[in-house]
């Protein structure tokens, strides 16, 4: 299949605030990524997760969605364990990791200052991430981590979020043929504080699983 669905450019001018905190840190961390982070795995996959954006440290330092922190420790070890990625995972991006019928990107490709990108942000990146669906031709299913994430992928599909509650493990059937799926983001705040489990994260992948056989 052909891939139609075209990155952010490096230099991307949409959004005024995040253009400004990559510059920055473009000063501060020449070695760091430090631009739109690209999606992560094939065109091709019936699995798409949709994350926040990326960790300053994280995604941003080394040019991998939920590579280098903590979320992605217990996603790409998810993963693993349900069959979606092959390989090892060594929280950089010149490991030997690959992922299998599934595709990661961000709601928001820039890192945010304080991991909390606006409205505006949201609505700048919405662009991209309906055309990366449209790219998709198999996609089946979209996995939503986090609130803002299920709202960012609604937009994308033209939905009304009033018509779709954000809710842990939901699973909400799009008019257009694809499932959505909710879980809480895993971040280490929200698993530090006991709102999202191991068992809880994984419950959601078998639901995720049992939408694309």
């Amino acid at each position: 299949m052909q891939e139609t669905f075209a990155e952010p450019n490096p230099d991307c001018p949409l959004c005024p605030r995040l253009v400004k905190f990559r510059e920055n840190y473009r000063k501060e961390q020449p070695t760091w990524f430090n631009s739109p982070v690209p999606s992560f795995g094939g065109l091709d996959a019936q699995l798409l997760i949709v994350g926040l954006a990326p960790g300053l440290r994280g995604a941003n330092k080394t040019g991998r969605p939920f590579t280098g922190d903590f979320a992605g420790d217990l996603l790409y070890e998810t993963l693993h364990k349900f069959g979606f990625s092959t390989g090892f995972y060594a929280k950089h991006n010149r490991d030997d990791l690959s992922l299998s019928n599934c595709r990661i990107c961000n709601a928001v490709r820039c890192v945010p200052p304080q991991n909390k990108p606006i409205g505006a942000e949201v609505n700048s990146c919405g662009n991209f991430l309906k055309h990366e669906v449209e790219s998709m031709l198999n996609l089946k299913c979209i996995l939503a981590l986090g609130g803002l994430s299920h709202g960012a992928i609604l937009s994308a599909l033209g939905q009304k979020k009033s018509d779709f509650k954000f809710a842990h493990g939901a699973i909400h059937h799009m008019p257009i043929g694809l499932t959505l799926v909710d879980s809480y983001h895993c971040s280490r705040y929200n698993t530090n504080t006991g709102r999202l489990t191991k068992k809880m994260f994984e419950s959601v992948f078998l639901k995720v699983q049992g939408k694309i056989k």
